[in-house]
């Protein structure tokens, strides 16, 4: 199954490298030029995994990512940062991030955690769907 990544970054020039290079290992890729605009393609699509920019004009990966995982907390998050912080990235991770890589990633270690990214919303989404499951058998008495 192709992994399904929105990448959330400024930087058009990048975005658009790295989403050639991961549609070349097979991926769907879609990009946002903002958070605002990658929050809008959440609301509108499914994804696996956002690759989301820490450092963006309007509003940051870290205020992004809290609403990313407000709205969908199965959905996985990696942030990318020219500038990391070691207290960036302890309070990315706080908030649900599953890693927080330095610009520009090395593609292997990339793809990697986008697949991990991937198989972890899988769980947490067949996790949510037995526990609705039993929900409704105990809610009938079955």
């Amino acid at each position: 199954m192709s992994e399904k990544v929105l990448i959330i970054d400024d930087e058009q020039e990048f975005t658009e490298a790295l989403a050639e290079r991961m549609t070349n290992r097979g991926m769907t890729v879609s990009t946002s030029s903002s958070a605002i605009e990658g929050l809008q393609s959440v609301e509108e699509q499914s994804f696996d995994v956002v690759v989301l920019d820490l450092q963006m004009p309007e509003m940051d990966g870290i205020e992004t990512l809290k609403i990313l995982k407000k709205k969908r907390p199965e959905l996985q998050v990696i942030l990318l940062t020219g500038h990391a912080t070691v207290e960036k990235g302890i309070e990315a991770m706080k908030l649900g991030a599953m890693d927080l890589l330095e610009k520009p990633a090395d593609m292997t270690t990339l793809t990697e955690k986008i697949k991990k990214a991937q198989a972890k919303k899988m769980i947490l989404v067949e996790k949510k769907s037995e526990a609705r499951i039993k929900e409704i058998i105990e809610t009938r008495g079955w």
